[in-house]
């Protein structure tokens, strides 16, 4: 469909091979070393005046900044798309916002006592990723994906930091956590109570409310997003997509929405992959 379009891209790196990198930066927010992962295309090395547009890839629960590198084989994948002129050649970076939860690890994409994450993000990450790579830096050129907890950050970012992205695709998506007895499912009994903070922060960032609270404006600046949701059939989280969706058509917020078959695991989501990769390229070309 691109090949075209893009072969273009495809001309300074002749030769030369795309690269997945692992590396850290220090945050004060976190008072930590957060490490990240990304992928820079074949000609980053060699067209070194080009900028390049940029996905934000988000893991999951228990997951980390190497997830998507090592089982969903992110760098096959974006290289088998590009040379097929499917995607464009762009940046993609996957944060660390997870680790063993049983092991005493931080999870979770939003501000919660003790691990002030979404501010991390904002303030320190995405500004230190957006000078130390070649990123062209505006929204059509910005977009944000990502896996289960991850699909609920990449909804609650695009929602709430509307003006940052042009596109916005939840795989899976932990969109809400039902709260029971008519309000919350507990108060940690210490920071350390790692899940329940998590939980916690999900029902507080509950992306299905969001969207059926949203005034005339908010809808406004959701509908310059462009919206991909996708869940398998047997995925224990499709209520949830299914009740985002109805939420979206309610207050009439254009997207996409596939139900696939599949489960909630990585053959999945390293199949979304092949979807996610020219959606984005078309939000960053604009192409209808």
């Amino acid at each position: 469909m691109f090949v075209t379009m893009f072969a273009y891209a495809q001309f300074p790196g002749q030769g030369s091979q795309s690269k997945i990198v692992t590396d850290s930066i220090h945050s004060s927010v976190l008072n930590a070393w957060r490490a990240y992962t990304i992928y820079l295309p074949k000609s980053y090395d060699v067209d070194t005046n080009r900028k390049y547009p940029i996905l934000y890839l988000l893991h999951g629960m228990m997951g980390t900044n190497t997830d998507w590198a090592e089982k969903a084989q992110l760098k096959d994948v974006t290289d088998h798309e590009i040379a097929n002129g499917e995607a464009c050649e762009m940046i993609i970076v996957t944060p660390n916002a997870g680790g063993d939860i049983y092991a005493g690890e931080w999870n979770g994409y939003f501000d919660m006592p003790g691990w002030k994450y979404e501010t991390f993000f904002y303030t320190e990450f995405l500004p230190y990723i957006e000078k130390t790579y070649r990123v062209i830096g505006d929204k059509q050129h910005r977009a944000i994906a990502g896996l289960s907890m991850g699909g609920g950050g990449t909804t609650s970012y695009a929602e709430r930091h509307s003006d940052m992205y042009g596109a916005a695709y939840a795989m899976s998506a932990l969109m809400s956590i039902p709260q029971t007895n008519g309000g919350n499912n507990g108060s940690p009994h210490k920071a350390s109570d790692k899940m329940l903070l998590l939980t916690n922060s999900v029902q507080e960032y509950d992306c299905i409310q969001y969207i059926l609270r949203a005034d005339e404006k908010t809808k406004e600046q959701l509908r310059s997003i462009a919206w991909f949701v996708d869940c398998g059939d047997d995925d224990f989280l499709l209520q949830r997509n299914i009740e985002f969706f109805q939420a979206m058509q309610k207050q009439n917020v254009p997207l996409q929405f596939r139900v696939r078959d599949g489960v909630h695991d990585w053959e999945y989501w390293h199949s979304a992959l092949y979807t996610c990769l020219p959606f984005v390229t078309r939000i960053f070309f604009n192409i209808k």
